[in-house]
């Protein structure tokens, strides 16, 4: 039988010693006895899995509203994406990969209903109030929004897993670093590893999404290095293909060299800046986890066409803006009369502000709650 002092053994024994262990994590804000058979970040895991904020990411949506088709990506579908890339290489790099795996799980927790738009809409509403940043959110979620424990909010995860999604950062994801989280410290690398991991999954699931959807064609694809090269590489030895199959083994092969790639730079930089221990790792200012110079020039290029094919698409900027309206509708209903508010948000207005309680509720919205509730209070046919 394994026990926790067995993982924390083996993880001493087989892991990086820049690596983060878990016999060696500042603990939670409230105290508990931890489990005899899992380690702290096993636990943060299996809480993270089992809260009512994971499980809405299952309604949540990426850049395709809900309702658009069941075949694109979710949130959830998006997080678990994220999760795999993310162990794979901590494996690779002798990492935590059950810290690696807490974090890829929680990094999207506090993300409202619609995506960016949804985001941008609640950040535009709170301007004057607070703001509204979905780490900040996920933070908030973890700390205190979940109600399952009877001696403490949220789920107190250790510090090293809130520290992660504080830190989380990609050209999406630019959150104010806390002063509890050593905001002059660089993240664990596991944290970093999450980070790319995020960002190798969502350019390449969006075009997966974007070629299904026909609002990005094969052939523009084609004027890109990087889906140019690996479409020959897919095609070689090979007398035919159907193109759904070519296309996807084509979308396997850019997560895989950009794997590769990674992990060939990041053990040099991790050897060329002498990162010893975890001290090494938080001192040091550049991400050690990184991309080399030519793939970080290909995966530009592959952005730029993203931003300007896909996410510009007058169909994705309708849905955006029709996701915007629903949530000021919702916000400004909610603002005008706090008395159509659950019971139980009502009684927190007094405490954190009728802004703040607003916000949190929309942002724990999945996309279709939040368009059933639209409808509860404009559409005068709809039932309440």
């Amino acid at each position: 039988m394994t026990t926790r002092k067995d993982i924390e053994k083996r993880e001493i024994d087989l892991l990086a010693p820049y690596a983060m262990r878990s016999k060696d994590t500042k603990g939670r804000k409230h105290p508990e006895s931890e489990p005899k058979y899992r380690s702290v970040y096993q636990r943060d895991r299996d809480r993270i899995i089992h809260s009512t904020a994971f499980r809405r990411l299952e309604y949540k949506t990426q850049v395709f509203v809900n309702h658009e088709g069941d075949y694109y990506r979710t949130r959830l579908t998006h997080t678990m994406e994220v999760s795999q890339i993310a162990r794979s290489i901590a494996r690779a790099m002798a990492l935590n990969e059950d810290l690696v795996e807490a974090i890829a799980l929680s990094h999207d927790i506090g993300h409202p209903p619609f995506g960016h738009a949804g985001e941008e809409s609640l950040g535009a509403l709170m301007k004057n109030n607070g703001g509204f940043d979905h780490n900040l959110q996920g933070l908030r979620v973890v700390e205190e929004l979940e109600q399952r424990y009877p001696d403490f909010p949220g789920l107190n995860l250790t510090w090293e897993v809130r520290e992660g999604i504080n830190k989380h950062t990609t050209m999406f994801d630019k959150s104010r670093r806390l002063q509890e989280y050593e905001p002059g410290a660089s993240p664990t690398l596991e944290t970093q590893v999450v980070d790319v991991s995020d960002e190798i999954a969502y350019d390449n699931h969006d075009i997966d999404d974007g070629l299904t959807s026909g609002l990005i064609e094969e052939k523009d694809l084609l004027g890109l290095s990087l889906w140019a090269d690996n479409t020959i590489y897919v095609k070689k030895g090979r007398k035919e293909l159907p193109d759904k199959i070519r296309r996807r083994q084509t979308i396997r092969r850019l997560i895989d060299i950009q794997i590769e790639d990674l992990l060939v730079t990041s053990e040099k930089n991790i050897n060329a800046s002498g990162i010893k221990n975890i001290a090494d790792v938080k001192r040091h200012k550049k991400r050690l986890v990184a991309f080399s110079a030519d793939m970080q020039k290909k995966r530009k290029k592959l952005r730029i066409f993203l931003m300007e094919n896909l996410y510009r698409n007058f169909r994705v900027i309708r849905m955006s803006d029709k996701a915007g309206r629903f949530i000021t509708g919702l916000f400004q209903a909610y603002l005008e009369r706090p008395e159509q508010l659950p019971p139980s948000d009502q009684k927190k207005i007094e405490k954190i502000g009728r802004h703040r309680v607003i916000c949190d509720y929309i942002a724990g919205m999945t996309d279709r709650y939040a368009l059933i509730e639209y409808k509860k209070l404009f559409d005068p046919y709809e039932r309440v």
